[in-house]
C-alpha cells in the first residue's frame, strides 16, 4: 500500500532538532496518519487512480454525474487541503524550533569566542608587559 517516509541514515549526522522532530512524528499516531495521505495525495499514482475513476465514473457509473462528482471532488479538496495546512503547520513548527535551537547555538560560540577573545588579549598584554619589562631591565 503506502511506503513509509524513509528513515533517516544512521550513518550521517543529524541536527538535534530533526532527531526529535522524527521521534514526535513516529511517536503521533494521528501524525503518521497524516503524513502517509499526504504523501500518497502529492504522489502520481493519486493523480492517475483519480483520472481513471473520475473518466469511469463519467462515462459508465452514473447517466448525469456532475451533481454527484461535483459533491465528491469538491469534500475531497476540503480534505485535502486540510492535509496540506497540517503539513505547513508542522513544518513551519519545525523550521521555528530548528532556528530556536540554531539561535541557541549560535549565542553560546559568540559567548565562547568572546572569552576567547579575551583571554587571548590578557595573554597578549601580559607577554607585551614582560617584553617591555625586560627590554628595560636588560636593554
Amino acid at each position: 500500500m503506502f511506503k513509509p517516509d524513509l528513515p533517516l541514515d544512521p550513518k550521517a549526522k543529524h541536527h538535534p532538532v530533526v532527531l526529535a522532530h522524527e521521534a514526535r512524528r513516529a511517536s503521533d499516531l494521528q501524525v503518521r496518519i497524516a503524513d502517509a495521505i499526504t504523501k500518497f495525495a502529492g504522489s502520481m499514482l493519486f493523480v492517475y487512480l483519480h483520472a481513471v475513476l473520475f473518466t469511469v465514473w463519467m462515462l459508465w457509473v452514473e447517466r448525469s454525474p456532475w451533481p454527484t462528482l461535483t459533491l465528491v471532488v469538491s469534500l475531497e479538496a476540503i480534505f485535502l487541503s486540510t492535509f496540506v495546512m497540517i503539513g505547513q503547520n508542522r513544518q513551519a513548527a519545525f523550521q521555528q524550533a530548528k532556528a530556536d535551537h540554531d539561535f541557541v547555538e549560535q549565542e553560546l560560540e559568540l559567548k565562547t569566542n568572546t572569552e576567547l577573545t579575551r583571554a587571548i588579549h590578557a595573554m597578549t598584554t601580559e607577554l607585551h608587559r614582560r617584553l617591555m619589562a625586560q627590554q628595560q631591565d636588560g636593554g
